[in-house]
């Protein structure tokens, strides 16, 4: 079960995460896309989530959902940063049949199947509830250790853009009766948003929170100065476009991605119409020449051996 929440004018991006999700479900594993979404993109979302659906032989199930916080302080926490993306601290009780999901920013894109995440639940200690990338491998480079002024976990903090989310035990926690007093004490100190509060909580919880590697979590931070997320050996599972590197010429292996797999048809083949394309987009000079564009075969190490000729 995968879920995501979409405002603004995140609709497409949505969209293009949900397909690579699909796209990368190679062992045709169940999925379930709960999407906490608002009026004007509800009907884009539905409409091609369905178009999907029906070509795929009802290979996957979405739920669309409204937005719902708290009610004494709904504006306050739609807008504490990126639009909407404090709902995610409210899953345990708005979700109260769901046992675990995983939850994505919208600016995430799968590059292996989703079971390769979802072992990581099977890793949990008796104590562990959820489970995050870390925000830096590099402390000359880490913003946490550098800027922040309030606790975070570990020593560089961690990145809440993948989060393996277990909700009954979440519930059993009480985690939002954690969340309020953090956020009363901190929202003035605080610069990521719900982040920062998922920082402090496990600062002061870290034995609930368990580790996952820096390539379910890749983001043009580990590329951009020096190379520093180790993922030659299995790949990048997942890349993160954060701060619009999506759509952003800064680092163009980032949209290159991105823009192969928003274009590629589910009616096509994989091999001929997304591998081959994308091999030769990150052949290209502007992707060669960026500091980023050294990682062009961590991106594609999953998809050639799942799509490979013989696909």
């Amino acid at each position: 079960m995968q879920f995501a929440v979409a405002c603004g004018q995140r609709a497409q991006e949505t969209l293009v995460m949900i397909k690579s999700a699909i796209l990368f479900n190679y062992y045709q594993e169940y999925l379930k896309f709960i999407i906490f979404t608002e009026a004007p993109l509800t009907e884009i979302i539905k409409e091609k989530l369905t178009d999907w659906r029906d070509t795929l032989s009802q290979q996957f199930e979405y739920e669309l959902l409204p937005l719902k916080f708290p009610n004494q302080s709904e504006r306050e926490w739609k807008t504490l940063f990126k639009p909407c993306a404090a709902q995610r601290l409210f899953l345990p009780s708005l979700l109260k049949d769901v046992d675990s999901l995983l939850y994505v920013d919208t600016d995430i894109l799968f590059l292996s199947p989703i079971t390769d995440i979802w072992k990581y639940f099977g890793k949990f200690n008796e104590t562990q509830i959820a489970a995050l990338a870390p925000e830096h491998e590099n402390e000359n480079i880490g913003w946490y250790n550098r800027f922040a002024r309030h606790p975070f976990y570990g020593r560089l903090g961690v990145n809440s853009g993948v989060m393996l989310m277990n909700l009954t035990r979440m519930r059993q926690f009480n985690w939002e009766q954690h969340v309020f007093p953090i956020y009363k004490e901190f929202k003035l100190r605080i610069t990521w948003g719900d982040q920062d509060i998922i920082n402090i909580l496990f600062y002061y919880h870290p034995d609930k929170l368990f580790i996952i590697p820096c390539e379910y979590n890749y983001r043009p931070d580990h590329c951009m100065y020096m190379s520093i997320c180790n993922s030659s050996h299995s790949g990048i599972k997942l890349i993160h476009g954060n701060r619009g590197y999506f759509h952003s010429d800064k680092q163009p292996l980032f949209k290159t991605v991105y823009a192969a797999i928003e274009s590629y048809q589910f009616s096509s083949n994989v091999y001929s119409d997304f591998l081959l394309p994308l091999r030769t987009a990150l052949n290209a000079q502007p992707v060669n020449e960026s500091s980023c564009g050294k990682i062009s075969g961590d991106i594609l190490l999953v998809a050639n051996s799942l799509f490979g000729s013989t696909y």
